[in-house]
């Protein structure tokens, strides 16, 4: 016999939404105010003081903290098949560890396996994620060959399910060549999409691991001395070069080495900020000397790509160039592996899986070396933990800021608190911590994802699927000027339906429920619409009914100016 379930009547329902946040610093990359936040319903309703609330809400005291976005963390790898194995953090354990450490969205990158098409991929990381997710996610893809079928596949992404940045490769089996990489930059730049690159050189790296083979050299210490940094800052240039002649814009990812990052300040000179830079959490904290630790395990764990560089003053150049705008970003790359899977390379550095942990430690680390260090103040930690994220895949100022209208991530921040990293105490599913023994001045007193508070006056209570799939609509204002975007027709996909029927039946067959079936935009607009799939119970904030000038008077404003939200201006909730 069933259990019945007990009903909560509606009112009751609501006041276990409401949330009120009082006394705390309130800090937008654009400025810090001493105002009270009232949250409703996963949505920020009010930002001001004396604010008038419904009984039943619930206070939290932030008094001498700092309320802030809830980060973003743009580039993690979680269930990821990767050099004969998978990553050993799937989407519940590294979302959990996110929000642990103050991350309230993450970016993950969907790599489509061998012989599987770009789409399937997107399908088949939306039924693993969707039942897992402890917050909100997106998806970049991977576009690992180049073809007719990948350019459809690329057209149905970006117009029916809310894909706007693609990833390319300059090296490992994955890696595509130039002519094929500026194929995939014209492709983005119609799509109005934002083309991603990992840049090294390929076939130098190569070339070099045979030469250090044979010389005997088949430790962990091979790995950087096979890709030394020269070998990224000269990746790093011509895709840059590339971009510069499709004209399009451009996102490099992981930038690990002081020649990369100066010859991204180049191009983005040259080409007036349309190139994006982002760096590690593990870049800036972390050097290569762990690298040539006489203990495979340990030297092992440390190994990613681009490598850690001996150089010890890299980590602290890193932090600078996030200080001065050349990098715009902070990721984690958690990209983990267990000490049996990374003993696959034990006799040969070509054969350990490249990854290392960070998505639950990027934003303490970030704080400790940028701001308690005296090199950056908060609001540029929130725009380079949260905000410059949230404007570049287009998901600003839904997320990304403290502002009326916005979802609910948010992290309350005590500065004056410490933790020491350990991996006997982090949230995640390997047995080493790249930033073992590290302490971080400044960690997340209260993380709340969509209004509920996940993290409770530090004690973690994650709720798996409570996370929701979010589209990233192309065109977006941060990376493509909205004046040129206005011109640009948005593409048409042709013969859409006949793609879903034929590649996806077996997908929607099986997961009737998670996926409604896809719709067509209704009306073609200055930028392509993206009505694709979206699972039950997600709210779209463009449908929403909320008015900002009904909501609020001039005396509660808050400190965000919105003047362009995802995929343009709008006359609705905007």
């Amino acid at each position: 016999m069933s259990t019945p379930v007990k009903k909560v009547p509606i009112h009751l329902q609501s006041a276990q939404n409401r949330l009120l946040i009082r006394y705390g610093k309130i800090v937008n990359e654009d400025g810090t105010t001493d105002d009270d936040i009232y949250i409703e319903d996963g949505v920020i309703k009010h930002i001001g003081k004396n604010l008038i609330i419904p009984g039943g809400t619930r206070v939290i005291d932030a008094r001498g903290k700092y309320v802030m976005p809830g980060g973003i963390d743009p580039h993690t790898h979680f269930e990821f098949q990767f050099m004969g194995t998978c990553t050993a953090d799937n989407y519940y354990q590294g979302t959990k560890a996110a929000v642990a450490g103050g991350t309230t969205f993450v970016v993950n990158f969907a790599i489509p396996d061998v012989g599987q098409s770009v789409l399937d991929a997107y399908y088949d990381a939306r039924q693993r994620a969707d039942p897992k997710v402890c917050c909100d996610y997106s998806l970049h893809m991977g576009v690992t060959s180049w073809s007719n079928k990948v350019e459809k596949d690329m057209e149905i992404l970006t117009a029916e399910h809310g894909i706007n940045s693609f990833k390319m490769f300059m090296t490992y089996s994955l890696m595509l060549n130039d002519e094929e990489i500026y194929s995939v930059f014209e492709k983005c730049k119609k799509l109005g999409a934002l083309p991603m690159v990992h840049c090294e050189n390929g076939l130098i790296i190569k070339k070099n691991a045979e030469k250090l083979l044979a010389q005997g050299i088949t430790g962990p210490e091979g790995h950087e001395l096979s890709r030394p940094e020269e070998v990224e800052a000269e990746a790093v240039n011509r895709a840059c070069v590339i971009a510069n002649q499709v004209d399009t814009p451009l996102y490099i990812v992981h930038v690990m080495s002081k020649s990369a990052g100066l010859a991204l300040d180049a191009a983005r000179k040259k080409s007036s900020k349309k190139v994006f830079g982002e760096t590690l959490a593990a870049g800036v904290a972390c050097d290569g000397s762990h690298c040539s630790h006489e203990c495979f395990d340990h030297a092992a764990g440390y190994i990613l790509s681009p490598p850690l560089r001996p150089d010890t003053t890299t980590p602290k150049t890193l932090m600078n160039f996030l200080a001065q705008d050349i990098l715009q970003t902070t990721g984690s790359d958690h990209c983990t592996f267990t000490k049996s899977q990374k003993e696959m390379g034990k006799d040969d550095f070509r054969k350990i899986p490249n990854g290392v942990n960070g998505v639950e430690e990027r934003m303490s680390v970030i704080w400790e070396k940028g701001v308690h260090s005296g090199i950056i103040d908060p609001n540029r930690f929130v725009a380079i933990t949260s905000t410059n994220a949230a404007k570049i895949f287009n998901l600003y100022p839904r997320k990304g800021c403290i502002a009326v209208g916005s979802d609910a991530d948010i992290v309350i921040w005590n500065p004056n608190a410490t933790k020491v990293i350990s991996a006997k105490t982090h949230n995640i599913a390997i047995e080493l911590n790249v930033f073992e023994g590290m302490e971080c001045h400044g960690v997340p007193e209260y993380v709340i994802v969509n209004g509920r508070v996940i993290v409770d006056d530090g004690h973690l209570k994650a709720v798996e699927g409570h996370g929701r799939y979010i589209e990233t609509p192309v065109y977006a204002p941060y990376v493509y000027d909205v004046a040129n975007a206005d011109k640009i027709k948005p593409i048409r996909v042709e013969h859409i339906e006949d793609e879903i029927s034929t590649q996806k039946k077996h997908f929607y067959v099986e997961n009737t429920n998670m996926f409604p079936t896809p719709t067509l935009p209704e009306s073609a607009v200055s930028t392509p619409g993206c009505k694709g799939a979206r699972p039950e119970g997600q709210r779209n904030i463009q449908d929403s009914t909320f008015s900002i000038s009904e909501e609020l008077d001039l005396e509660r404003k808050s400190c965000i100016r919105v003047k362009n939200p995802p995929g343009g201006k709008s006359s609705g909730f905007w």
